[in-house]
């Protein structure tokens, strides 16, 4: 399988599930586009990133499987939150998120190329969002979190999986799609691609 993500978040999750990964990260202008909703952003740029590896190297990718995916931190008023570029813009996240809810939505594209056949014979994207609350936060509560050095590296400027665990108050969705890839979605459209593909076995690894 080909993970168009640098993530190694996501790298983990797929290969605990028994695939063998290429690691080929997209190269694509990350820009919300203006009047573009959260959800449907972030679905475009899995949709983007899964074409640019795609043609990036089209015989690499040919009868394999590629997997592409980008997870957003968004707030009720449509807002969203990238990674942090420093201490201070990590520091406004977390007194953003502290004491509320938010969302968390990870956009997934997967393509399967038909080679010796003619390209792409299969194409999926979608989207999951699950909805996180924070505890309120201290000032105390938040130096502590930067001074791990977790949130410089993470949308929303947390890691529900590593130390941010402790800011989180309760989720609703699949814990996952928080972490970077909602697994168990993946795999089942990875195995409806595969019912509907004519010989499957030939294109699944």
């Amino acid at each position: 399988m080909i993970l168009a993500s640098a993530s190694p978040r996501r790298a983990e999750l797929l290969s605990e599930e028994g695939f063998q990964l290429d690691i080929r990260p997209a190269n694509i202008d990350e820009s919300r586009h203006r009047e573009e909703g959260p959800v449907e952003y972030v679905e475009r740029l899995a949709r983007e990133k899964a074409k640019w590896t795609y043609e990036a190297d089209r015989a690499f990718a040919a009868g394999r499987t590629l997997v592409a995916a980008d997870t957003i931190v968004w707030l009720p008023d449509g807002r969203t939150l990238g990674k942090p570029t420093d201490a201070d813009d990590a520091r406004h996240m977390l007194r953003e998120l502290s004491g509320t809810k938010h969302h968390v939505t990870t956009g997934v594209c997967i393509l399967i190329d038909g080679s010796p056949m003619a390209g792409c014979v299969a194409e999926t994207s979608f989207t999951e969002t699950t909805d996180v609350e924070f505890y309120t936060l201290t000032d105390a509560d938040i130096e502590w979190y930067l001074s791990t050095g977790e949130p410089f590296d993470k949308a929303g400027a947390y890691g529900i999986q590593g130390r941010g665990r402790r800011l989180v108050k309760g989720i609703d969705g699949d814990f996952y799609n928080v972490v970077g890839l909602p697994v168990a979605r993946v795999m089942r459209k990875l195995d409806e691609m595969k019912t509907s593909l004519a010989s499957p076995s030939s294109y699944w690894f």
